[in-house]
């Protein structure tokens, strides 16, 4: 996994930082990213394309700010630990929001209940490191 790679690489100390949940959270945000930006694609596809406009708006509000998280945890130079949660707090939030979402289409659409799954994995990966940042 590259994000370990780089979190080892790191000359500093990550000031008590899970090492382990954060490379696993940068992983599971830009995984998300991708995954959803998929989705949205997909669902554009459908014949019933009308019927998913939510699910799109949702997969793209969630692939932003999930592509966004990953960046910002991929940054440690002057880490803020009160802006870290608001990150995780929000990529959480917009993961469940757009895992809920998809997940309601999962039984007519293989790529929502992909990305379903995509979004939980993400939003507890953000739940994981945002409990180990006391």
């Amino acid at each position: 996994m590259t994000h370990t790679k780089m979190l080892e690489a790191y000359p500093k100390d990550l000031g008590g930082v899970d090492r382990e949940k954060l490379a696993e959270c940068i992983e599971a945000c830009f995984e998300c990213s991708q995954t959803c930006t998929a989705c949205a694609d997909a669902c554009l596809s459908e014949d019933m394309v009308a019927e998913l406009t939510k699910c799109i708006r949702t997969n793209l509000d969630c692939a932003d700010i999930c592509a966004t998280t990953g960046n910002a945890l991929s940054r440690h130079t002057g880490y803020d630990a009160n802006l870290t949660r608001a990150f995780l707090e929000a990529c959480a939030a917009a993961c469940k929001a757009c895992g809920d979402e998809c997940g309601s289409h999962a039984d007519m659409h293989e790529h929502c209940k992909i990305c379903a799954e995509a979004c939980r994995r993400c939003e507890q990966a953000c739940r994981d490191l945002l409990a180990t940042l006391g």
